[in-house]
């Protein structure tokens, strides 16, 4: 089979059966190994006066170790299936879908219900958020996972094969453990998020031409030009700017970190600011959609490559 068709039968796998906890209750989850491996890194090479040379040295062996375990894992005979399933077992569209849905349904039942759910998706305080700021903080992290979950490690196997989607879930996972401005890891993981950013340039702006595509919303692309490059992340803001005017509501905005409150600016600042779980229901229908333009592509090219 070739890398297209390979996809396309892991992001229908992926669709149908998402994450079965019967599964991984009983074994543990290639990422959840993943952030084992960044972990043990972490404690024994992040100290000392050479942290970010460490984190260097510490990504370069991550990424060969996962480009080289793509190879032999591809090259193995017959390991069409065991790529198919290992690829559904990386991409994570029914799983994201079921963490945006579960915040909605559980706003539904109060404001208490609607913070500890999305507590569990985002990285800010949510102690005093109110029912839109968890709505909007929940299509916000809808918007850039659906980029760096589904799209991105898409993207890489496309190109690359089970090496290159390896290869992006190790630096993608380092990135979301160590990749932080923090004292401890501003030296040590500046590597993981600067090759994070790099291999996500692509895949965000990509989700945001299957986001307005598939909405009919193009005639939108100057304000997502606009707001885009407001966002602290040179790749989160494309899609979620492309959320927000495909949704006609504004996303980013004012949030507390650790304690302080961000001014941070709002995305598509003319879209209505008063959200409800009636708006995460629109955004996990766009996460549908979106998905769906994807598995359209990828089945042309599984056709004619």
């Amino acid at each position: 089979m070739n890398h297209a068709l390979i996809l396309l039968l892991a992001l229908l796998l992926d669709a149908l059966l998402g994450e079965p906890k019967w599964l991984w209750s009983r074994v543990p989850h290639p990422a959840v190994v993943m952030g084992q491996v960044v972990i043990w890194m972490d404690i024994r090479l992040n100290n000392g006066e050479a942290r970010e040379r460490n984190g260097i040295l510490t990504m370069a062996a991550l990424v060969t170790s996962a480009g080289i375990l793509g190879l032999l894992v591809s090259n193995l005979p017959d390991c069409d299936i065991l790529q198919i399933i290992l690829a559904a077992m990386l991409l994570a569209q029914k799983s994201l879908v079921q963490h945006v849905k579960a915040v909605a349904d559980a706003l539904r039942l109060s404001t208490g219900d609607g913070r500890l759910a999305v507590s569990k998706i985002v990285g800010r305080d949510t102690k005093a958020m109110g029912d839109t700021a968890i709505a909007r903080g929940t299509i916000e992290s809808a918007a850039e996972n659906l980029s760096d979950g589904v799209i991105a490690p898409a993207f890489w196997f496309l190109m690359l094969g089970l090496p290159g989607l390896l290869i992006y879930k190790i630096t993608n996972t380092a990135d979301s453990m160590i990749g932080y401005k923090t004292e401890r890891h501003k030296d040590f993981g500046r590597a993981a998020a600067r090759l994070d950013d790099a291999l996500n340039y692509i895949p965000a702006r990509l989700t945001v031409l299957l986001i307005v595509a598939t909405h009919g919303t193009l005639g939108k692309w100057r304000v997502i030009l606009r707001d885009a490059p407001l966002h602290r992340s040179p790749n989160a803001g494309w899609p979620e700017a492309a959320m927000a005017a495909t949704l006609s509501i504004a996303l980013s905005g004012p949030r507390s970190y650790d304690g302080k409150m961000r001014d941070f600016p709002y995305v598509y600042p003319e879209g209505r600011r008063t959200l409800t779980p009636t708006d995460i229901d629109a955004a996990t229908a766009a996460l549908w959609r979106a998905w769906a333009g994807l598995v359209a592509i990828v089945a042309v090219l599984a056709v004619v490559i």
